[in-house]
């Protein structure tokens, strides 16, 4: 595309996927010319040192008033929403998660007469969980079908949008994607935070939000059975509502001693790039950026098979697809791998090369501008349902 976007994005700011990969993206389109709008209610994590001319934030103010059982979010976001594209000439918004940012983003619409244009791409949990609750299902279909156009992060996420809400906008795949430059094996090199790994012994490393679906207290289960065969450390990347459960597991165990809680970090890319292998038991996962991330790094992934997991990670190859809640297989293949490097630096190297070529940011960034550029040059007409 010849033409330089004024672009705005809404996301939720957080160590999150969905807020991750909006903001690389918004950096991408920025660091190639675009002009970058972010419009959230407070900086996203990954923005914060990367602020500049073509790359501006929004705060989005909500009204605490005693009379609303809660603060009015949405309504506040098509506000700001509304003044940004106003002020500024925005040429479309792309908004991340359906609820409630596409809710909000119609709204701006409707205050503008249709003056730009509104991309939603749909990241997983917007429609498994939150969306499919039944007070919501009907403001999430509306939400997907009053769009200019709207993407899934997987084939699979596209097929469980079909199936749960029978849109009647054609929904788009596009996938994830990774900095690999920020998300390399050099980066863990020379890193000082190597502390946390004990010479000689491989690392293994769990990163999530640690909600119930990411299924954390099972890593430090399949660490337990690991370390009756090979020793191996465990970093474990994140913080949520399982962190005492997995830390309760640890000690139960009697691994804790190999276990490092570390909570949210902005250096995750180090820690990756440290490891030998992540782990992902998850029970649910639309994609599965933290395994991009890791095999970016080249870390093998042994996932388990749910979601868009089985599409990203080549089962044999970048590492290995397990059955949900199978932590005996899963420890096996863990154990195997380690008893065998050079099996284990096959698999991490095809990773890396999996992300490069197929991943990187650039090639992610240019599928989304081909299809601004296809929305921006046609007529819709959306219907209210």
């Amino acid at each position: 595309m010849d033409r330089k976007l004024k672009i705005g994005i809404t996301c939720y700011p957080t160590f999150g996927g969905s807020g991750v990969v909006a903001t690389e993206l918004g950096i991408a389109l920025a660091n190639s010319g675009h002009e970058v709008h972010f419009i959230t209610n407070r900086l996203p994590v990954r923005l914060q040192k990367s602020l500049d001319a073509d790359i501006s934030f929004h705060g989005v103010n909500v009204l605490n008033y005693a009379l609303f059982p809660h603060e009015p979010y949405t309504l506040a976001l098509a506000s700001k929403m509304a003044q940004v594209v106003d002020s500024y000439g925005l040429d479309l918004l792309h908004v991340h998660y359906a609820i409630p940012h596409a809710v909000s983003a119609h709204l701006a619409k409707e205050m503008l007469d249709g003056r730009f244009k509104v991309v939603t791409t749909l990241h997983g949990t917007d429609i498994t969980l939150v969306g499919n609750d039944p007070s919501l299902h009907p403001i999430t279909r509306f939400a997907i079908n009053n769009n200019d156009a709207v993407t899934a992060v997987s084939e699979w996420l596209r097929q469980e949008t079909i199936r749960e809400f029978n849109p009647t906008i054609d929904i788009d795949v596009i996938e994830n994607s990774v900095d690999i430059e920020q998300f390399s094996p050099e980066v863990g090199r020379e890193w000082a935070g190597r502390h946390y790994c004990e010479e000689g012994l491989p690392n293994l490393i769990h990163v999530s939000n640690f909600r119930p679906v990411k299924k954390a207290p099972d890593v430090i289960r399949v660490f337990g059975k690991v370390l009756k065969h090979v020793p191996a450390r465990l970093l474990m990347v994140g913080d949520g509502p399982d962190l005492p459960t997995a830390m309760q597991a640890a000690r139960e165990l009697g691994v804790h001693d190999k276990v490092s809680f570390l909570g949210n970090r902005e250096d995750v890319n180090f820690l990756m790039a440290s490891s030998d292998i992540l782990l992902m038991p998850s029970q649910s996962e639309s994609f599965g950026l933290a395994a991009l991330e890791a095999m970016a790094c080249e870390t093998a992934v042994i996932a388990s098979r749910t979601g868009g997991l089985p599409d990203l990670v080549r089962d044999g190859i970048d590492g290995y697809i397990c059955e949900q809640d199978d932590i005996d297989g899963m420890a096996a293949r863990v154990v195997e791998l380690l008893r065998n490097p050079a099996r284990l630096t096959e698999m991490k190297q095809a990773a890396r090369t999996r992300a490069v070529d197929s991943y990187r940011v650039e090639i992610i960034m240019e599928k989304y501008l081909a299809l601004y550029d296809r929305v921006l040059s046609e007529k819709r007409n959306i219907a209210l349902v």
